[in-house]
Parts: C-alpha cells; sequence; structure tokens
C-alpha cells in the first residue's frame, strides 16, 4: 500500500499518522507538503489533525484552498481512498469531499479525552476490521466538531449506509450524556457516497499502539492495508 500524509502549516497530527501508517504497512508513507501541485501514484491519502493555518477564518477553509487539496480531490474523485481525521475532517467538508459542516462544540469549550464509538457498519475498506455494532474507544481533541447537516442529508447519508461511527455509551448505547460535542444524531463520523473517504473527528492513530494506551484504532489500518496492497 502506497500512502501519503499530507501536512499544512500547523499540522500536528501528521507524525503520528505517518507511524500508525508505517507499523501497519511496513513502509514509509510520503508526507507531502500542502504546496505540492502534483501528488505521485497512491493508494491511500491521509488527512491528519492539527490546526491547520491556525484555524484562521474557519476550521479547514484555507487549507481546503490550498494547491494540494485540489490534487487531493482530484485523487478522490479517481477512486484513491482518502482518511480525514479530527482537522482533515473539517478540510474535507470544507473542500466538498463530504456534506455538512463542523461547528463549534455546544459546550464552547475545546474537549480532548477518549469517548466510546459504536461502529455502524463493517462493509468498508475502513471498517472491515471491526463487527457492524462493535464499541470501541478512540481519543479526540476538538473544538470544533459538532457535525451538522440538514434534515435531508442526514436522512440520506442514513439511508446510503453513510454513517461511519457515533459516539455511544460504552454498552453501545446512543445518548445524548454520550456526545461530546452536540453532534447532530451523535455522528463521528461519515462516508462520501461511494464510501472511499472518511471524515472522522475522532482519532484512530492516537490509539493503535499498545504503547499507547490501546489498540481499537490499529483495526482501521490493518483493514486499510488488507484492502489496498
Amino acid at each position: 500500500m502506497q500512502a501519503a500524509v499530507i501536512v499544512f502549516p500547523g499540522s500536528n497530527c501528521d507524525r503520528d499518522a505517518q507511524v500508525a501508517l508505517r507499523q501497519a504497512s511496513g513502509s514509509e508513507p510520503k508526507m507531502i507538503w500542502h504546496q505540492e501541485t502534483r501528488l505521485p501514484k497512491l493508494d491511500l491519502i491521509f488527512i491528519p489533525g492539527g490546526f491547520a493555518y491556525g484555524d484562521y477564518l474557519r476550521c479547514g477553509a484555507m487549507a481546503a484552498r490550498s494547491p494540494v487539496m485540489r490534487e487531493v480531490v482530484a485523487a478522490a474523485a479517481r477512486g484513491v481512498a482518502v482518511l480525514a481525521v479530527c482537522n482533515g475532517f473539517q478540510v474535507a467538508v470544507e473542500a466538498g469531499l463530504l456534506p455538512g459542516a463542523l461547528m463549534r462544540n455546544a459546550n464552547l469549550k475545546y474537549v480532548c479525552k477518549d469517548v466510546h464509538l459504536k461502529v455502524e457498519t463493517s462493509q468498508t475498506l475502513f471498517t472491515a476490521r471491526y463487527e457492524s455494532g462493535q464499541v470501541v474507544r478512540i481519543p479526540i481533541g476538538h473544538g470544533e466538531g459538532n457535525y451538522y447537516a440538514d434534515e435531508a442529508t442526514l436522512d440520506r447519508l442514513e439511508g446510503e449506509g453513510r454513517v461511519a461511527f457515533r459516539y455511544s455509551e460504552p454498552d453501545g448505547r446512543i445518548t445524548a450524556a454520550a456526545n461530546p460535542n452536540g453532534s447532530q444524531r451523535n455522528i463521528a463520523g461519515i462516508f462520501n457516497k461511494e464510501r472511499t473517504v472518511l471524515g472522522m473527528m475522532p482519532h484512530p492513530e492516537r490509539l493503535a499502539d499498545a504503547a499507547l494506551g490501546g489498540t481499537d484504532g490499529k483495526a482501521m489500518f490493518d483493514a486499510l492495508v488488507e484492502a489496498l496492497s
């Protein structure tokens, strides 16, 4: 699997992404600077978390208009897999890769903690190593992770099986108390129509090694290697 990590000014999870991909695949991912106007042949593009362009204007808005994102959008249109995490999710939404918007957390505070996620489907290249309905523990760290879309878009995402994860209780119950940011319908991650682009606020790369305190995120990278190698 040939993977790349996009690096913006202000990215701070790009090295975490690099390590997770390296450990899963055994090969070194390419680190692609935001000013690049050409991408090599790739199987997977990882848009990492952080504070791209300092989150000025609106989270992800400036990064979405960087030269490299034109190439990422074109690659995604050709079917190249894209994993967009936290700030990367915000960038992907602003770039039109995914519908909706990420707004300020409902409590207007930055939230950094482990949360539980319910896996909504295992029938994708990202989630094939999970079971549908499985509950996993994954860290979050964001101030603008409140997923919003109009009701028609939400219904379409539900009907097309494009909700990837929901914030849940440890036993899988979907409750308001389990929702750390106010996201509609407890949505923590969504797919594009082809389910080749995944945007999610939680950080699977931060819990992909036992040395980090758990391995619930590792299954995602193992699934990607299996599907794309």
